[in-house]
């Protein structure tokens, strides 16, 4: 289109061909979306009258704005939020009390697509960064544990479907994306008696619904003659033989076989025991006596989940002694500390997906399978998806090194040293009175991006200090938009929190 590429500086994109045109275009997506405003939210009466004059118009626009907020979405999740948008908007423009009613629908839905968003972003980022056997790894972790009854060989072929349709969707072809995920669907519930029992309503549904009724299905009970272990990866005595014919086979047959016994751990724990597995192997099958070496394997099973369990078993103490918002800070100090390069907005994001990732998980009996699983979407989130993302060397380190271990090393990373503040701290320390008139939500969002900014402006300040610091600034919000003059009050308090910070 005439002007666009330059307009949107992708002109490079156009001059190349089919796939890796299609693969530039993925690389040069604004992942940092911070730019734009919150999505647009109309008086529920104009939204219900919009609708009933332009149903089309409507339901286009809100694909529109969901959709350039949220660029990594595949499309059918995209299609189903439209499809349950439309549904809410029928029910609740039926009700006396519209507000209320758009308030509670809109709810479910917004999680699920911050849920699903988070889940696909660091799926395309394991396949982007690391390439197809990661990303081979995930899925066949996750759809064992989902499926502990399906036989290697059926996984196997279902996996070929899996494959494909995150080729199309992680490079953004929609087309593509929107047939695989309907092949793979129509894969497992062709063949649902040997895959689940859990599924069958969700097979009687329609195309679209059938995939995220799919998707979000009870894991399968665990078939009666499993055996607690698989004895042949452990106790065989030519199991380097096996390994040396098909590397790759014997790793999945091993990933698949310890998943479906444990549906207890989370995906990047499966991930981490087969890479602990492969490694005891290489260093076994080199010795004298490779079988009384790989024995020990369980001991070292259990020493990787040992420390796993530790670093949950603390992140869930400090949300039983901070309280939420306070939890939110210690995530925002720290987060802001590892990678002070990153926009403010997107380190407060960060902050808060911490926090919901710990209040969901750290009551319930799952603890460990599900802290470690959200926490590592955040650092997913963290990461990015594509490969030619760069924060600083040790942040870089950790997300391209090792998908499995990225969550303990970056439990070792400590703040930011090659990261140079800027030299000025003006704007951060002037207040208005438009601070009074901001409603509880929009001022707590002000305050965390204060502490973000003040982190980025004074990195080698303790924790203790930023916090006394966020102390005097909502001190200084409370006195002030008590005073009679607030905007003058603003003037004179404002320079000595200023002075302050300097002291500190």
């Amino acid at each position: 289109m005439e002007g666009l590429p330059q307009k949107y500086n992708f002109s490079h994109c156009c001059r190349k061909g089919d796939f890796e045109r299609r693969l530039c275009f993925f690389h040069n997506k604004k992942a940092d979306i911070g730019f734009l405003p919150p999505l647009p939210t109309l008086d529920p009466e104009e939204k219900c009258q919009t609708y009933k004059n332009n149903r089309e118009s409507f339901l286009n626009n809100y694909v529109y704005e969901v959709s350039r907020r949220n660029p990594f979405v595949f499309a059918p999740t995209l299609l189903t939020v439209a499809a349950r948008f439309e549904e809410m908007t029928k029910t609740c423009c039926e009700e006396q009390e519209k507000a209320n009613c758009f308030r509670t629908k809109a709810e479910p839905f917004v999680y699920y697509l911050k849920a699903l968003s988070s889940y696909q972003k660091n799926a395309c980022g394991a396949l982007m960064k690391f390439g197809p056997q990661i990303l081979q790894f995930i899925n066949i972790a996750v759809l064992s544990q989902k499926f502990p009854k399906i036989e290697f060989k059926q996984l196997t072929s279902l996996l070929e479907d899996v494959s494909s349709k995150y080729d199309g969707c992680c490079e953004g072809d929609v087309v593509q994306c929107i047939r695989g995920r309907s092949k793979v669907m129509s894969h497992i519930c062709s063949k649902q008696d040997s895959i689940s029992s859990k599924i069958k309503d969700c097979c009687e549904k329609k195309i679209p619904e059938r995939g995220e009724c799919i998707i979000y299905s009870n894991k399968d009970d665990r078939p009666n003659d499993l055996s607690l272990r698989e004895a042949k990866f452990i106790e065989s005595d030519n199991v380097c033989e096996k390994r040396d014919a098909d590397q790759a086979n014997f790793m999945a047959e091993f990933l698949y076989e310890y998943s479906r016994r444990h549906p207890e751990l989370s995906t990047p724990e499966l991930l981490r025991i087969a890479k602990v597995y492969e490694d005891l192997l290489k260093e076994c099958c080199d010795m004298e006596n490779p079988p009384g070496c790989y024995r020990r394997a369980e001991n070292r099973f259990n020493e990787t989940t040992e420390k796993s369990l530790k670093i949950v078993q603390r992140e869930c103490e400090h949300f039983q002694n901070l309280g939420k918002d306070d939890l939110k800070y210690h995530y925002l100090i720290n987060l802001t500390k590892l990678a002070p390069q990153l926009s403010t907005e997107e380190l407060t994001f960060l902050g808060k997906e911490m926090v919901i990732a710990l209040t969901t998980c750290c009551t319930l009996s799952e603890e460990f399978a599900c802290v470690d699983n959200l926490v590592d979407l955040v650092l997913g989130e963290l990461c990015g998806i594509n490969e030619n993302r760069n924060i600083n060397p040790a942040v870089d380190h950790c997300c391209k090194t090792n998908f499995a271990f990225r969550r303990s090393c970056f439990e070792s990373l400590e703040a930011d040293k090659t990261y140079v503040p800027p030299s000025t701290s003006q704007e951060l320390f002037t207040f208005h009175a438009d601070l009074c008139q901001a409603h509880n939500e929009e001022l707590q969002r002000k305050k965390d991006r204060f502490l973000v900014n003040l982190v980025k402006l004074k990195p080698e300040l303790a924790g203790e200090k930023l916090w006394s610091l966020l102390a005097d600034f909502t001190n200084v919000v409370e006195k002030c938009c008590k005073a009679q003059e607030p905007e003058a009050c603003f003037k004179e308090e404002s320079p000595k929190l200023a002075a302050k910070s300097q002291a500190a």
